[in-house]
């Protein structure tokens, strides 16, 4: 019998020649990773009587959720992780402004295909876009894990999700994740891996490709995975060759040896197909991820806010659409419009290229890389009875910071024309 992506990465992470779906193993993570709630996970290891982290080498440590600090208790967290990073070697640290875990991680190229990430953040399912699997785990099992350098996982059933055919224009890879977790509802994918795969996925580009895995924690997903390709070699050997300072050819090398693909004649629990021509611009509807309707059905909603960023939908490409929308435009009198990119150099990268020029003209707020009022935290939130369209990935009562606001979720474009319109707009109409 065949193997799929999980039972043959979570065998390589136990050291075992083979797994079936259903096994529990002990895992040894190639990376660890964990952010502001770092300084919450170090008392829990100390209490676990153990002074120092086993291997301080697969550790990896943001600071994204509040950052800069919004109040004295934040930036006393900020400071007692700074205090641990340094204590036990950590070299994988990264600053307040350098962006979000997720993000950053993939352009420093820590983790790489074929290697098991396990992080204090449910949406670590994200690493999957380069074939690496991604899993979130709660801060006891960091501490753990930060104590002996291994955790007890149970190998997940997998499921196929087929996406055929080239998407429309103006639908993106966040409708098609929408449309996904509407169909299979947000307990769809519990403790499942979701593998994508077809002509669809492989003519997505990187960041496109970020979404869809990212998204699959709000379906329950253990892990969820994309097979890489060249272009996740080429995207990933040289930032692997610029962190070490070794040969390109070498780091490429590297890249391409740990990846791992299915077998043709892997079991699957359910298999799922798309064609993506019949695909459309979707909408999330407050207060479930997976009220999810198409974009027309709620077309003229009054909006207050709108919101682009987080580790989802904060990236280039995210703020290249959101530029071509707003571009000799201004966003609606009544109505904020904060973009909030996912890392300081997808920042650098949209100024060299005028995005955030034009976006500021436009009379979007910017605000520092990071996590910023997705989870409600600061630099955003709204008052009681508004209504936010955000690019991030999750709209629960309350998710933001206020329980009597309503949040929708759609794609980067949807969210831009939204803010210039002041309702829940079509940017195709514009």
């Amino acid at each position: 019998m065949g193997k799929t992506f999980a039972e043959k990465a979570l065998a390589r992470a136990a050291g075992l020649p083979e797994v079936t779906a259903g096994q529990v193993v002990d895992a040894r993570p190639d990376v660890v990773l964990s952010h502001d709630n770092t300084a919450a996970i170090a008392r829990t290891f100390r209490s676990l009587g153990v002074s120092r982290v086993k291997h301080p080498e697969r550790l990896a440590i943001t600071l994204d959720h509040a950052v800069p600090a919004p109040t004295t208790q934040h930036a006393q967290n900020h400071a007692e992780v700074r205090q641990f990073v340094a204590e036990q070697g950590i070299t994988n640290f990264f600053e307040v402004g350098r962006g979000i875990c997720h993000q950053v991680l993939s352009e420093e190229a820590i983790v790489l295909p074929g290697q098991l990430i396990l992080g204090a953040d449910s949406h670590t399912t994200h690493f999957g876009w380069m074939g690496a699997f991604g899993a979130g785990v709660g801060r006891s099992e960091v501490a753990a894990l930060w104590a002996t350098g291994e955790l007890w996982l149970r190998v997940p059933e997998s499921i196929r999700i087929i996406l055929e055919g080239e998407l429309p224009l103006g639908v993106t890879a966040k409708d098609f994740a929408l449309r996904i977790i509407g169909d299979l509802g947000a307990d769809g994918g519990t403790y499942a891996s979701i593998e994508f795969s077809g002509s669809g996925i492989e003519a997505m580009t990187i960041e496109s490709r970020m979404v869809l895995p990212n998204m699959m924690a709000e379906m329950g997903a253990k892990n969820a995975y994309i097979a890489p390709d060249a272009a996740v070699f080429d995207w990933l050997a040289p930032r692997l060759a610029r962190r070490t300072g070794r040969p390109l050819e070498e780091c490429r090398a590297q890249v391409e040896a740990g990846a791992l693909y299915p077998d043709p004649d892997a079991r699957y629990i359910a298999e799922y197909r798309y064609e993506a021509a019949a695909l459309e611009p979707y909408v999330a509807c407050p207060h479930s991820v997976d009220h999810v309707v198409p974009l027309s059905q709620v077309a003229g909603t009054r909006v207050h806010q709108a919101f682009l960023g987080t580790c989802t939908n904060g990236r280039l490409e995210d703020l290249a659409a959101a530029a071509a929308v707003v571009k000799g435009r201004q966003v609606a009198p009544g109505t904020r419009f904060l973009v909030i990119p996912a890392s300081s150099q997808v920042l650098q990268e949209a100024m060299r290229l005028g995005y955030i020029q034009t976006l500021v003209e436009a009379g979007a707020i910017l605000g520092v890389p990071g996590c910023g009022p997705c989870m409600g935290n600061h630099m955003g939130i709204p008052a009681p009875g508004e209504v936010t369209i955000s690019s991030a990935n999750r709209n629960f009562q309350g998710r933001m910071g206020t329980r009597e606001a309503e949040i929708y979720l759609a794609s980067p474009a949807v969210v831009a024309a939204s803010a210039i319109r002041g309702v829940i707009t079509d940017p195709r109409e514009l």
